[in-house]
């Protein structure tokens, strides 16, 4: 488990109220606040008269230059250290996670927690996240610990397969390799969506690209990080999607390129627990949905009776964000 550290100085009653009720496991304050911090809630403090004595314990080390790295690997050996890089920010700590363990980072953003916490894929040790705003600390703090929507997958059974006719349909070539049973929930409405698995598939006339899912049409909704939805023809390079696989395992992606191009559709209909959801995908044999074994099934070998796995939710979204109304999507 990753440590999640806030740093409070100077002193912020809301700052240590958000670090209390987001998970934090410990705040840095100055001496003198450390009582009021007591009574607010049970959470450690990072003090030189703290739980975690600052200068025995912990410390703070600034990386400037190759020296400073050598210092921190010493310190390293018996203590925590919190490592501020305000210039060189990846090679640096690329550096020290490679030869240290415990490690703590200093972030002021959500973006850059993620980024410390995944260099090298094992990352540091923990963030201490420096920052007033109360929103950047929460998502922080999510970052750490891994706090991502659930997405429970359902076995459907196919009812309906039919041609559609020509339209325009979104491939997305993402930053990330993809593994069998891994794809992109896709569908008509943002409330059940198809797991459409990834071109990771060996075929006799098409290399697999395993980056690659060809998604649907272009009105498709797509289920994102944070537990948003975009239509398909809204991606864009940079912006980020949520891989799923077979056995509900998650992961974020970044789009590399979508791709626009008029081909032969095909309507899938499938039924689940009475409820009845469509999408639209590309008519080719190379485009494939995800049995719940794991194994893709191309749609051009879909019959009525076929079990595929989908995402199912209460309806109602407004522009991507979910919300309590009621809707029909037909």
């Amino acid at each position: 488990m990753k440590k999640v550290w806030v740093k409070v100085i100077p002193w912020n009653k809301d700052v240590v109220t958000t670090a209390l009720e987001s998970g934090a496991e410990a705040v840095m304050v100055a001496p003198e606040d450390i009582e009021k911090v007591k009574e607010l809630g049970l959470i450690k403090t990072i003090s030189s008269k703290g739980d975690l004595r600052l200068g025995e314990d912990v410390v703070e080390w600034e990386i400037k230059n190759k020296k400073d790295e050598e210092e921190i690997i010493k310190l390293s050996k018996n203590k925590t250290v919190i490592v501020r890089a305000n210039d060189w920010k990846i090679i640096p700590l690329e550096n020290l996670i490679a030869q240290t363990e415990g490690l703590v980072a200093e972030v002021s953003t959500s973006m850059e927690a993620e980024t410390a916490l995944g260099i090298l894929e094992k990352g540091v040790d923990g963030i201490i996240i420096d920052t007033q705003n109360l929103a950047e600390i929460k998502k922080s703090i999510a970052v750490a610990k891994g706090v991502h929507q659930d997405v429970p997958l359902k076995t459907a059974k196919v009812i309906k397969i039919e041609p559609a006719g020509m339209g325009d349909r979104v491939c997305i070539d993402t930053c990330t390799n993809m593994s069998p049973g891994q794809g992109i929930l896709v569908g008509n409405s943002s409330s059940a969506l198809f797991l459409v698995h990834a071109e990771t598939v060996v075929n006799p006339y098409v290399e697999p690209r395993p980056f690659r899912v060809n998604a649907g049409a272009i009105h498709s909704y797509t289920l994102l990080p944070e537990n948003k939805t975009k239509y398909l023809s809204e991606l864009k390079s940079g912006d980020p999607v949520l891989i799923v696989n077979f056995q509900e395992k998650i992961e974020k992606a970044i789009v590399g390129r979508v791709k626009v191009e008029k081909r032969p559709l095909l309507l899938v209909e499938a039924e689940v627990d009475g409820k009845k959801l469509t999408t639209i995908l590309q008519n080719a044999e190379t485009i494939r949905l995800t049995q719940p074994d794991g194994q893709p099934i191309s749609v051009v070998k879909l019959k009525s009776g076929s079990e595929i796995l989908v995402y199912l939710e209460k309806a109602g979204r407004h522009f991507g964000m979910k919300i309590e109304e009621t809707i029909i999507e037909k």
